[in-house]
């Protein structure tokens, strides 16, 4: 009798166990990573580069096994760049499916709104591929950056710029509560550099072209001599090609990384001269270690597909996750991954991240490319 009770009392521990897993994510065989990503159906050049860049590193690590005998499962839902989408996706992919952390999203907007979402079921947020100071200030615990945040892109354009001599700074940026911060630390450091913010440009999600062209106009009663963005891709080329259909002088055009290589494309001979922060290094170049090791993995895996700041970030960024992965241990649970991420350093292949307790830093990697006559990004 007593050995049947031992049965029975190990048998219900092993069935506890197996629901255990299957709600959060975690089973003997596999992890259930979820993801609230902008695709736009399809039409968002940028999302689906890096999605061919997180694609190409977690194909890489299944097929030798995974993290610790568990193959890594990406289940991915489009937010069509909609934060009441993403936060939709979010509950979906934690409630329904059992997501055990929440992954990879790239927009600002549906980036803050994932973020509310996993803070109130209290899950960790990994990877968001978005510059928004929200992820970061004030302090959130749950939430795990890789790439650099837009203040620190701002900064060394704005430095760049200073030391070519141009004082007087326009800003084309999202109508919205991030674009607000985001102007705030624009200010702050025009202020710091000594240089003069002359002209703020908001803009709403279903802008105009009428409205565009206003905004084009507005930069030559301010006397701007450079314009920065924060925002939409699509919105900032269109901005740039009304720039150039006015004529006369034209301001310098800088903008941050996000979909740089796809904006440079549609824009054929205008991208010349436009100046790009990177939060990642050349793509096409074999001067680091991550990228090498990119390039060989991206031309295997996705023959096909160009190289691309977007596809080395989504690589970048997955290839962080299978490491925080790993730190957490084979007994993997929500809580051994946010205590493994407590205090820790990743060398990325000569790019490192670091998470302190109250500080999550990730990756402080910034530099600067220029689009030159060929269409070529020079670093």
């Amino acid at each position: 009798m007593k050995l049947l009770q031992r049965l029975i009392v190990t048998f219900l521990t092993i069935f506890a166990t197996q629901i255990s897993w299957s709600e959060n994510g975690v089973s003997k065989s596999s992890i259930l990573i979820g993801q609230s990503i902008t695709l736009q159906g399809g039409k968002n050049d940028y999302g689906l580069a890096v999605m061919a860049g997180i694609e190409t590193h977690l194909n890489d690590i299944n097929s030798k096994g995974g993290i610790y005998g568990r193959q890594i499962i990406l289940k991915t839902l489009d937010d069509d760049n909609k934060s009441d989408k993403a936060e939709a996706n979010v509950r979906e992919l934690i409630t329904k499916d059992k997501a055990f952390i929440i992954f990879g999203s790239i927009e600002g907007g549906p980036s803050t709104a994932v973020m509310k979402v996993t803070n109130e079921l209290k899950i960790p947020f990994f990877g968001p591929m978005a510059g928004s100071p929200t992820l970061r200030r004030p302090h959130q615990p749950l939430v795990f950056p890789v790439r650099t945040e837009h203040r620190e892109e701002f900064r060394a354009m704005l430095k760049q710029a200073k030391s070519l001599g141009i004082s007087k700074v326009a800003f084309l940026r999202s109508d919205s509560e991030v674009g607000q911060q985001h102007l705030a630390n624009v200010k702050l450091i025009c202020e710091d550099l000594g240089m003069q913010f002359v002209l703020d440009m908001p803009f709403k999600s279903d802008v105009s072209d009428a409205q565009l062209t206003a905004l084009t106009q507005q930069i030559e009663q301010s006397g701007a001599q450079m314009v920065i963005n924060h925002g939409s891709v699509g919105i900032y080329e269109k901005f740039i090609r009304k720039l150039h259909d006015k004529g006369g002088v034209h301001p310098a055009i800088y903008a941050v990384n996000s979909g740089s290589a796809q904006m440079a494309k549609h824009l054929g001979t205008l991208a010349q001269g436009i100046i790009f922060s990177q939060v990642v290094p050349s793509p096409w170049e074999k001067k680091t270690a991550v990228t090498r090791e990119y390039q060989e993995a991206f031309k295997r895996i996705k023959p096909n597909q160009d190289f691309s700041y977007g596809s080395l970030e989504g690589y970048i960024t997955a290839k962080a996750l299978v490491l925080a992965l790993r730190q957490a241990g084979p007994n993997l649970t929500r809580e051994s991954f946010v205590k493994g991420l407590s205090n820790a350093s990743f060398d990325l292949n000569d790019i490192k991240i670091v998470y302190k307790p109250n500080d999550h830093v990730g990756s402080s990697f910034v530099d600067l490319s220029i689009v030159n006559r060929e269409g070529r990004f020079m670093h």
